[in-house]
Parts: structure tokens; sequence; C-alpha cells
């Protein structure tokens, strides 16, 4: 059984950081490219970014680039989000995902999901 688990969620003040992990079981996702999408109240789901099977290859969505950081460690079969210099926007849950389609940036393209963590920034 696939299953993927994130931690690392919580309650931050903004200006802080926080680092959420996703690991998996039930099979080895090296093969895979890893991302994370997050969701806030009342709003869609949206991309966050992804890293490709190797962790050579990282994207972000433009509202986080320069502030979040993917990386993988295919031995341990996780992937991390580091969040620094976080926003009030930035409250949301999120979610790691992995992939099997091409379209990076749609959730259409992700085969598995970890069931959320959430991340609040206070201001």
């Amino acid at each position: 059984q696939v299953k993927l688990v994130e931690s690392g969620g919580g309650l931050v003040q903004a200006g802080g950081s926080l680092r959420l992990s996703c690991a998996g079981s039930g099979r080895n996702f090296g093969r895979n490219a890893m991302g994370w999408f997050r969701q806030a109240l009342g709003k869609e789901r949206e991309f966050v970014g992804v890293i490709s099977r190797s962790g050579g290859s990282t994207y972000y969505a433009d509202s986080v680039k320069g502030r979040f950081t993917i990386s993988r460690d295919n031995g341990k079969n996780t992937v991390y989000l580091q969040m620094n210099s976080l926003k009030p926007e930035d409250t949301a849950v999120y979610y790691c995902a992995v992939y099997t389609g091409s379209a990076i940036t749609a959730a259409s393209s992700v085969d598995y999901w970890g069931q959320g963590t959430q991340v609040t920034v206070s201001s």
C-alpha cells in the first residue's frame, strides 16, 4: 500500500521558517518527480514546487521562488520543503505529491498525495 506522510507543519510568525518532510512507503519513488502543493481555506489547490527524480532540477511557483527550497533523499524515499521568510499568505494545508504526468503545475499529473499538514503564519 502506497503511503505518503507529511510532518513539520505548525504555527510560525511572519518572517519565520519551517521545514516540511514527506516520507513515502509502499514503493520506491526514485523514478518519479515529487513536489508540493498547497490549499488555503476556500481556495483551490495550487502548485508550490517540484523536484526531478535525481534531485538535480527544481521549479517553483513565482509566489514562493527565492523563499522555498525543495530537496529529496531517494535513499530515504523522502522529499523536503524548506520554507523561509514566511508570509501570512503562505497559510495553507501543504500536500506532498508524487508525479506520473508531465504537466508539473497540474494536480492532474499527480498520482499519489499525502494527507496534508497545516502551516499557519501569523502577522
